[in-house]
């Protein structure tokens, strides 16, 4: 890549890290399908903050969902049957997760109680949900990812309205993965991973898309993951392949590159602390999270209280 103005780099700091006592030594599924095998303890995903300043993670091998406080304290939430990916609130006391295994699902923070909340589309299983965001109308943007890539470029974008309506944005994308909205709420940014990109996804007055394209175009063995956009319309990308967290301006072009630890797969990215303006990044090689402090907030990350027809 050639910029004009080359991107100043920056070292992520370590916020904390998985505790030992929470490390898992057995084998999984997901990691045997997604980690080719390779022993994994954790792999951290799926960073959100509460209106109390506690972070919750997922951990997608083994189920389980952490709540972190202000001073890197681990408390296990829940730990169930499925592959829990990102997350978003969906009130005070519930949170939403894609789940690989299990399609859409809430979690009861307090009691640590998992059940559906959208398992099924006419019946038929999603092929792994994976990343989320809500607008301010309510409107749920999801993808359903599954093992799509340049092989198979069929893997889809859906957006669940407050009625219920659940509408296919998009169903040819080699591997559709973070999910995150500009300012405006005019076009939804969607992190491509097997193509090594993020689309630009126009979202239309009538509830449809034209005109996709390729917004951003990264490298490496692992492409865009987590998305997250702050109040200047800048978009930050965490790019586990490369171990980094791009920051771009409105042309795509990198101001920042946020440099994790040696080995690091830096897979998602949440707005948090004082004023919003501190960056959270879930490092999944190691179990940690990792920050740096950007110069202005990240945007609101909306709710929706209500459930969604059935």
């Amino acid at each position: 890549m050639y910029f004009l103005n080359p991107p100043q780099v920056r070292e992520l700091a370590r916020f904390t890290t998985m505790p030992e006592r929470f490390r898992t030594r057995t084998k999984s599924v997901w990691a045997d399908a997604n980690r080719a095998g390779r022993p994994t303890d954790s792999f951290l995903e799926g960073p959100v903050f509460d209106r109390h300043g506690n972070l919750y993670v997922t951990d997608i091998p083994f189920g389980r969902i952490f709540r972190i406080d202000a001073a890197g304290e681990w408390t296990l939430v829940a730990e169930y049957d499925g592959e829990p990916n990102g997350m978003k609130f969906l009130d005070d006391a519930t949170l939403l997760i894609t789940d690989y295994k299990n399609g859409l699902m809430q979690l009861d923070v307090a009691s640590g109680q998992v059940r559906g909340f959208l398992e099924r589309r006419n019946s038929e299983r999603f092929r792994g949900v994976n990343d989320l965001v809500f607008d301010s109308a309510g409107n749920l943007y999801f993808t359903d990812q599954g093992q799509t890539g340049l092989h198979d470029p069929t893997g889809r974008v859906y957006r669940l309205r407050p009625s219920g309506q659940l509408d296919l944005l998009l169903d040819n994308v080699p591997s559709p993965n973070g999910v995150c909205l500009s300012p405006d709420e005019t076009v939804l940014y969607l992190a491509v991973t097997r193509g090594n990109c993020v689309w630009r996804v126009p979202l239309l007055p009538d509830g449809s898309v034209a005109k996709v394209g390729q917004f951003f175009t990264s490298c490496g063995p692992s492409g865009p993951d987590g998305l997250a956009a702050d109040s200047q319309g800048r978009l930050v990308v965490a790019n586990p392949g490369l171990g980094y967290v791009w920051v771009l301006n409105a042309r795509a072009e990198p101001v920042w590159v946020l440099r994790g630890p040696e080995g690091a797969s830096t897979t998602n990215v949440a707005f948090g602390g004082p004023g919003n303006t501190r960056l959270f990044v879930t490092d999944s090689t190691h179990g940690d999270v990792l920050y740096a402090d950007l110069e202005a907030p990240g945007l609101p990350i909306h709710r929706r209280s209500a459930k969604p027809a059935t």
